[in-house]
C-alpha cells in the first residue's frame, strides 16, 4: 500500500517590524504608518505602537522571496498601493483589509509608486526601466512609457496629473505628457545616478538628489487653461527663434543648487504636506532638514546677502566699477532671489542606525513644525517631532522584533513558550499568537535551552559565557564564565546539560539552587561537573535520548561518538567534505543525521556507525536538522532559504517549504510534531503547522516537475537571448500589461468557448433544418455550456478575464477567432452592464488587427454595424450617468436647503470635530498658573488695570 504523509503549511510569521527593501508611508489620516515587513504590509498605530492590521497576499498568488514588498503609496482615500519584487502591484483597502485588485505589468521589482492628487491614477516605476500608468478606478493599465536606460528611481505628477516627471539611475530626468503620451523634455546635469525627486505642494519647485555633493532645484513652468504657458522672464527670451522654440516645451528650468553637508549619496528627498519643510535623507544615519522660506522672507534674505556683498567690496576698496554698478542696480531695482535664499538649512537629525526610508506625517501638531517617521535597517521604527531649533524623539516601535538576525530558537517542554536569541537580546514569545512576552538584554546568544519546569532558561553566548534567565520575570539572574571561546552548542542531559565550545572542550553541567542573599527565596545556578578536551573546535554536541551516547562534531569534518558515562571513544563518523554544522539523534536512538557545509545530509546507524544514505539536501550549507519525536521523519534548513521535510527510512524528500527571504539559521520542532519554528537572517520567525491534508510522495514529485515546467514557460515569455530593441532617445509607448500564465490560460478558455459555441450553433442549424422537413425531435443542448446560449457562453468566458489581463489575452487570439468575437459584439452591446467591456474589446481588437480588418471584405459589414450600435449604446450610458449625477447634485442641494449647516463630507466633518475636541482637552489640562498668566496678559493688553 502507498504510504501517505500529513502536509505542513506556513501558519504565522512574526518578529519583523520593518524590512529594509521598501519605503514607509503614512495613511491619509496620519494616525497609521504603513510599513513593509517582507511579504506583509503592516498598518501600525503610531501613538499606541501596535500593529492594527496585517495585509498579506494569498499563498496561491505566489510564494517565497518573489513576494517581498518593495514600494508603498497611500491615496487620499483608504486605498493603499503596494509594489512587489516580482513586478506585481496590489491595491489594498486598509479599512476592510482586503486586496481590491492585482496589476501585472512590470518584469522587474517595482521601485516606486505614486498616486496623483485625486487618487484616480497610479504611476509605477521598476527595475525593468519602464514606467506604467494605471487607471485605479478601471483597474487596468493605460500605457507603458519607455525611454530610461536604467531603473526608474522616483516619479512625480505635475499639473493635476497631466504631466509626469521621472528620475532614473541613467542620470536623466524625463518629463512626460500623459495626454499625448510622449516625452516632452530630457533634463541632464547630474554627474551620478539620481535617487529621488519631489515637488512642493504648490508645484513651484522640483528638487532632485543624487550622489553629487549638491541638491539641484528646478522651476516648474505650468500651462494655463487656454493652453498657453506662463511667461518665464529669463535671459533666453532675447535668444534666437530656435531657443524660444525649445523653451516652449521646457517644463523644468534649472534654478540652482544647495551644497549638502553630508557627502553620502541622497536616498530620499521629500517635502512635508504644507510645503514649509524639505527633508533630505542620505544613505547613512543622517536626515538634513531645510526650511522653505516664503516670498517676503526670501527677498529679505536676498537683500541682506547683496548688502553684505556690497559692504565687503566697499571695505576692500578693490571692487571694479562695473561690478559695483551691477550690485547697486541689483539692490536698487529688482533683487534676484537664489535657491539658498529660499531653502535654509535649519537642523540635522541623526538616528542610531542606518536609515532606510522617511515619511512626513500629513497631520502636524500645534507644538511642532512636522512629524517625521524613520525606518531603520535594524528592524526599528522611530518617530520624531521637528521643532524650529531641535528634533525630539516621540516614540520607537522596537519590542516586536530582534535588532539583528535570529541565531537560535528553542521551544519549552510544553510548547507554550519560544525563546529566540540574537546579538544583543533574548526574547520569549508565544508561538501560537506570535506576541513577544519578554525581552532580556544579553550577549550574542548562539544557542539556548529551557530548564525542566520552563521557569528558567540557559543561553550560551559568543563570549564564552552561560546566561541564566528567569523566564517569568524577564531578567538575567547570573552570567557564568563557562568557556574560553564561544559556546557553539548546548544539549540537555538527565541531570543537567552539556556544552561544546570553540576552545576544544565539552563541559558537563548540573543544576543547583542557592539562597538569595538579599531575599528569602532560592535561585537557580549551574556548576561544572566534568569536562573533556577534543582535538579541535567543537561545533555541535548531541546526546542520545536514553543518555547512553554523546556525539561531538569537530572542525575536522568528523563526528566522534563517546559513551556518556565513561567518555570512552565508541565511533567515528567520517565522510563529509566540510565541517558538520548540525546533527540530531532519533528518539529510538537508532539513527543519527548530520548536516554539513558541503550541502549534504548523511544518515548514519548509531549501532555500527555505517552511513545509510548521503542526500544532496540544499543548494548551500545545511544549518540545522531535527527529527520529529517518535518518528524517523526529519526537517532540515539551509542557507538556500528553504525548509525541507524528509523520510529517513525511505531517504525521500517529502516537502519543500518556501517563505523565508534570507538564510535560515535555526530550527525547533514541537514534542508532538504538530508544528515547527524556524529563525532566519531576515529577522523573521516562522511557524509551520501540520495540517490534516494527506499527500503522497509521487504526487509531490509530479507537482515539483510541473512547477519547474511552468518556470521554464515563464522564462520562455521573456527570451533573454533575443537582442534588445534599441529605444529612440525621445522614448516610446507600449502596452501596459505583460504575458503571464494567467493570460495564456484566459486565451485558451476563450478559444475553447468559441469552438464550443460554433459547434452548438451548427447543431441548432441542423435541428432547425430537420424541423422544417417535418422530422421533429427534442433538441438537447450541450450540458457543458451550463444552460447558456452560444453568445452568452462566450461572453461568460470573456467576462471571467481579469480587467488588467484583457489586452494581453486578446493579443494572443488568432485573427479568425477575433472576427468571431467581433460578430458577437452587436448582441452583447444590448446588455447595459456590458457596454464598457464591449467597447474595450472592440477597441483592442481594432488596434491589434487594423490592417487585416481593413483588407478583409467579410469584416466590413460587421464593422459598419458596430459603428452605429456602439456609438448609440455609449451615448445612452453617458446620458444615464449624467442624469444620475444631476439627481445626486439636486439631492445635495435639497439637503443643504433643509439644514442650516453647509453640506460637507461626513468623514472630513468628523475629523474636524475630533481635532477641536483634542484642542479643548489640551486647554483643560493646561496648568492653572499658565492660565492665570495668560488672563493677566490679556487684561494688560486690553488696557485694564490689574488689581
Amino acid at each position: 500500500m502507498v504510504k501517505s504523509y500529513l502536509r505542513y503549511e506556513a501558519a504565522a510569521s512574526f518578529g519583523v517590524i520593518a524590512s529594509a527593501d521598501s519605503n514607509v508611508a503614512y495613511d491619509s489620516s496620519g494616525k497609521h504608518l504603513l510599513v513593509a515587513a517582507l511579504e506583509k504590509l503592516g498598518v501600525w498605530h503610531v501613538r499606541q505602537g501596535t500593529c492594527t492590521k496585517t495585509l498579506v497576499p494569498s499563498p496561491s498568488s505566489s510564494h517565497g522571496a518573489s513576494l517581498a514588498v518593495t514600494s508603498i503609496a497611500s491615496s487620499s482615500s483608504s486605498l493603499i498601493a503596494c509594489g512587489y519584487a516580482d513586478g506585481s502591484i496590489r491595491i489594498w483597502d486598509s479599512e476592510k483589509g482586503t486586496c481590491e485588485t492585482t496589476l501585472n505589468g512590470h518584469k522587474g521589482a517595482v521601485t516606486i509608486i505614486r498616486y496623483n492628487k485625486l487618487g484616480s491614477l497610479l504611476a509605477s516605476g521598476s527595475k525593468d526601466n519602464d514606467i506604467i500608468l494605471w487607471d485605479v478606478v478601471g483597474e487596468a493599465g493605460l500605457f507603458r512609457l519607455r525611454g530610461h536606460r536604467d531603473q526608474v528611481t522616483d516619479l512625480v505628477f505635475l499639473d493635476s496629473g497631466k504631466k509626469l516627471v521621472s528620475s532614473s539611475k541613467d542620470k536623466f530626468l524625463r518629463v512626460w505628457d500623459l495626454e499625448t503620451q510622449h516625452c516632452m523634455q530630457i533634463v541632464s546635469g547630474h554627474h551620478s545616478e539620481i535617487w529621488s525627486i519631489d515637488v512642493d505642494p504648490d508645484e513651484k519647485y522640483l528638487v532632485s538628489g543624487s550622489a553629487d555633493p549638491e541638491l539641484r532645484f528646478y522651476m516648474i513652468k505650468h500651462d494655463l487653461a487656454d493652453g498657453k504657458s506662463l511667461p518665464d522672464k529669463t535671459e533666453s527670451d532675447v535668444d534666437n527663434g530656435k531657443a524660444s522654440a525649445q523653451n516652449k516645451w521646457e517644463v523644468l528650468k534649472h534654478y540652482g543648487e544647495i551644497q549638502r553637508q553630508i557627502k553620502d549619496r541622497v536616498a530620499t528627498v521629500r517635502f512635508n504636506k504644507s510645503g514649509n519643510l524639505l527633508a533630505c535623507q542620505v544613505a547613512g544615519k543622517i536626515v538634513e532638514i531645510f526650511r522653505v522660506l516664503d516670498e517676503s522672507e526670501s527677498r529679505r534674505k536676498a537683500k541682506r546677502r547683496v548688502n553684505r556683498k556690497k559692504e565687503k567690496k566697499a571695505s576692500k576698496g578693490a571692487g571694479e566699477a562695473a561690478e559695483n554698478g551691477t550690485i547697486e542696480n541689483e539692490v536698487g531695482n529688482d533683487i534676484t532671489v537664489t535657491v539658498p535664499d529660499i531653502f535654509k538649512h535649519v537642523q540635522t537629525l541623526r538616528a542610531s542606525k542606518k536609515i532606510c526610508s522617511i515619511s512626513f506625517s500629513p497631520i502636524t501638531s500645534r507644538s511642532s513644525l512636522a512629524t517625521l517617521a524613520l525606518s531603520l535597517n535594524n528592524n526599528l521604527l522611530e518617530v520624531y517631532s521637528i521643532e524650529s531649533t531641535s528634533t525630539t524623539k516621540l516614540s520607537a516601535i522596537e519590542l516586536q522584533g530582534h535588532r539583528s538576525d535570529v541565531r537560535s530558537v528553542t521551544l519549552s517542554s510544553d510548547n507554550t513558550l519560544l525563546m529566540s536569541t540574537s546579538h544583543s537580546t533574548v526574547k520569549i514569545w508565544n508561538p501560537s499568537t506570535g506576541s513577544c512576552l519578554r525581552t532580556i538584554d544579553s550577549g550574542f546568544g548562539l544557542c539556548g535551552l529551557f530548564v525542566p519546569g520552563n521557569k528558567y532558561a540557559v543561553v550560551g553566548t559568543k563570549g564564552g559565557t552561560l546566561e541564566i534567565i528567569d523566564v517569568r520575570n524577564g531578567t538575567c539572574m547570573e552570567v557564568v564564565e563557562a568557556h574560553g571561546s564561544s559556546v557553539q552548542s548546548i544539549a540537555a542531559t538527565a541531570d543537567g546539560f552539556v556544552t561544546g565550545s570553540a576552545d576544544h572542550e565539552i563541559k558537563f553541567w548540573e543544576y543547583q539552587t542557592t539562597q538569595n542573599p538579599s531575599q528569602d527565596s532560592k535561585r537557580l545556578t549551574v556548576s561544572p561537573v566534568r569536562n573533556s578536551r577534543m582535538n579541535g573546535d567543537v561545533l555541535v554536541v548531541a546526546v542520545s535520548p536514553e543518555g547512553k551516547y554523546i556525539a561531538v562534531a569537530l572542525i575536522d569534518n568528523t563526528v566522534k561518538v563517546f559513551f556518556m558515562d565513561s567518555l570512552k571513544f565508541f565511533l567515528s563518523l567520517y565522510g563529509h567534505m566540510l565541517p558538520v554544522l548540525c546533527m540530531d539523534i532519533s528518539s529510538d536512538g537508532d539513527l543519527i543525521v548530520t548536516g554539513s557545509a558541503d550541502k549534504n545530509l548523511k544518515i548514519w546507524g548509531l549501532d555500527f556507525g555505517d552511513c545509510h544514505k548521503s542526500l544532496f539536501a540544499h543548494a548551500n550549507s545545511v544549518m540545522a536538522v531535527k527529527f520529529v519525536r517518535n518518528t524517523h521523519y526529519m526537517f532540515s534548513v539551509g542557507k538556500d532559504r528553504l525548509v525541507k521535510y524528509w523520510d529517513a527510512d525511505k531517504f525521500e524528500l517529502l516537502l519543500t517549504l518556501e517563505g523565508h527571504h534570507s538564510e535560515v539559521w535555526c530550527l525547533a520542532v514541537s514534542n508532538r510534531g504538530d508544528f515547527l519554528v524556524t529563525g532566519s537572517h531576515d529577522r523573521s520567525i516562522r511557524r509551520w503547522d501540520r495540517t490534516e491534508e494527506p499527500f503522497f510522495i509521487e504526487e509531490e514529485k509530479e507537482k515539483r516537475l510541473e512547477e519547474m515546467f511552468e518556470a521554464d514557460i515563464g522564462n520562455a515569455f521573456e527570451n533573454r537571448y533575443v537582442p534588445k530593441e534599441e529605444l529612440p532617445e525621445e522614448g516610446a509607448v507600449a502596452l501596459a500589461g505583460k504575458k503571464t500564465q494567467e493570460t495564456v490560460n484566459a486565451t485558451d478558455s476563450i478559444i475553447e468557448a468559441l469552438d464550443m459555441a460554433d459547434e452548438e450553433l451548427k447543431r441548432l442549424a441542423e435541428y432547425e433544418e430537420e424541423k422544417s422537413k417535418g422530422k421533429v425531435a427534442d433538441f438537447r443542448p450541450n450540458i457543458l455550456m451550463l444552460g447558456l446560449s452560444p453568445p452568452d457562453y462566450v461572453l461568460r468566458a470573456l467576462s471571467n478575464v481579469d480587467t488588467n489581463d484583457l489586452e494581453q489575452t486578446l493579443l494572443a487570439l488568432p485573427f479568425s477567432d477575433a472576427l468571431k468575437i467581433l460578430s458577437y459584439l452587436k448582441d452583447w452591446a444590448s446588455l447595459p452592464d456590458k457596454v464598457e467591456l464591449v467597447c474595450r474589446v472592440a477597441t483592442v481588437l481594432l488596434q491589434i488587427h487594423h490592417n487585416q480588418l481593413v483588407s478583409t471584405v467579410a469584416a466590413r459589414p460587421v464593422l459598419t454595424l458596430l459603428k452605429d450600435v456602439l456609438h448609440a449604446r455609449v451615448k445612452e450610458c453617458k446620458d444615464t450617468l449624467g442624469f444620475n449625477l444631476a439627481a445626486m447634485d439636486h439631492l445635495k442641494q435639497l439637503m443643504a436647503a433643509k439644514s442650516d449647516a453647509l453640506f460637507q463630507d461626513a468623514k472630513a466633518k468628523v475629523l474636524e470635530i475630533r481635532s477641536k475636541y483634542s484642542k479643548r482637552t489640551e486647554a483643560r489640562v493646561e496648568p492653572k498658573e499658565e492660565r492665570r498668566k495668560k488672563k493677566k496678559q490679556k487684561k494688560i493688553d486690553n488696557g485694564h488695570v490689574w488689581s
